[in-house]
C-alpha cells in the first residue's frame, strides 16, 4: 500500500508541475501561440506522470478515476480514500514547486500590471493554480459563462476521459503507448473545453493547487464566484462524470461481449 500511495503522490505532483506550469508560462511569459500548445504540454505531463508512477501504483492520479475504479471493484473503499488523499497531497507539492520557481516572476507580473494579490484582478495569476470559469484567458470571447455550463464542461470532459481509460486499459487494447493515448485524450479535451472552464477534469489537480494559492496570498480570489462553485464545478462534476463513465463502459462492454 505504501508504494501505491507514493506512486499516486509522485505521479500527481508531476502532472500538476507540467500542467499548471504550462498555464504559468502562458500567463507570465506569453510563451505559447495558442491553446493547442498548452494542451500538448498537458499531454506530455499526463503521459510522463503515468509512466513515472505505473510501476508503483495503478497511476490513477485523479480521484474521479479512482472513484470509477472503486465502482468497478478494482479497488476497495479505503484505497479510494487513501489514493485521493495522496493525489491531493501530490498536487499541492506540484503547485508548491512551481511557486518556488516562479514566485519572483509572479510578483513582477503583478507589479507591472498593478495587480493586488487577493483582489478580483488577481484571478489572472490565481488561474495558474486553480481553475476558473470563464477561463480568464478567453473571457472576452466567451462572455459570461453560467455555472451550469462550467459544470457540464467538467462533467462531460471527465466522462469522456474516464470512459476512454476503461477501454484503453482493457487487456486486448493496453500497450506501452496507453499512457500517451490517455495524455492525448486530455489534450483534445482541453482544446475543446478549456475556454469554458479551464479544463480540469480532475478534483485533485484543481483543489490542491487552489488550496495552495489561497495560503500563498490569493485568499478569496483563489475561489471562483458564486460561492461553492469550486466544489460543484471542479469536484462534484468530475466525480459524477467519472462515476457515469463506469456505468456507460459496463453497459457497452456487456452489450459488445
Amino acid at each position: 500500500m505504501k508504494r501505491e500511495l507514493i506512486g499516486e503522490f509522485i505521479g500527481t505532483a508531476i502532472l500538476v508541475f507540467f500542467g499548471c506550469g504550462s498555464v504559468a508560462a502562458a500567463v507570465l511569459f506569453d510563451s505559447f501561440d495558442g491553446l493547442f500548445q498548452i494542451a500538448m504540454v498537458w499531454c506530455f505531463g499526463v503521459t510522463l506522470a503515468i509512466y513515472a508512477s505505473r510501476t508503483l501504483s495503478p497511476a490513477h492520479l485523479n480521484p474521479a478515476v479512482s472513484l470509477a475504479m472503486f465502482l468497478a471493484k478494482k479497488i476497495n473503499g479505503s484505497r479510494f480514500l487513501l489514493y485521493s488523499l495522496a493525489q491531493l497531497a501530490g498536487s499541492i507539492l506540484g503547485a508548491a514547486i512551481l511557486y518556488a520557481i516562479f514566485h519572483p516572476t509572479i510578483e513582477h507580473y503583478e507589479s507591472i500590471h498593478d495587480i493586488v494579490r487577493g483582489s478580483e484582478d488577481s484571478i489572472v495569476t490565481a488561474s495558474m493554480f486553480g481553475e476558473f470559469f470563464p477561463n480568464p484567458g478567453f473571457s472576452e470571447q466567451t462572455g459570461i459563462i453560467e455555472q451550469w455550463q462550467a459544470m457540464a464542461a467538467e462533467f462531460s470532459g471527465t466522462f469522456i476521459l474516464v470512459y476512454m481509460i476503461f477501454w484503453l486499459c482493457l487487456p486486448k487494447n493496453e500497450s506501452q503507448l496507453t499512457p500517451l493515448y490517455i495524455g492525448m485524450t486530455v489534450a483534445a479535451l482541453i482544446c475543446l473545453l478549456a475556454p469554458i472552464s479551464q479544463g480540469g477534469f480532475n478534483p485533485a489537480r484543481d483543489f490542491g493547487p487552489r488550496l495552495f494559492s489561497y495560503f500563498a496570498g490569493w485568499k478569496g480570489a483563489a475561489f471562483p464566484s458564486p460561492d461553492l462553485s469550486f466544489f460543484t464545478v471542479y469536484i462534484l462534476s468530475p466525480l459524477a462524470g467519472g462515476a457515469l463513465a463506469f456505468f456507460a463502459f459496463y453497459l457497452t462492454k456487456k452489450r459488445g461481449s
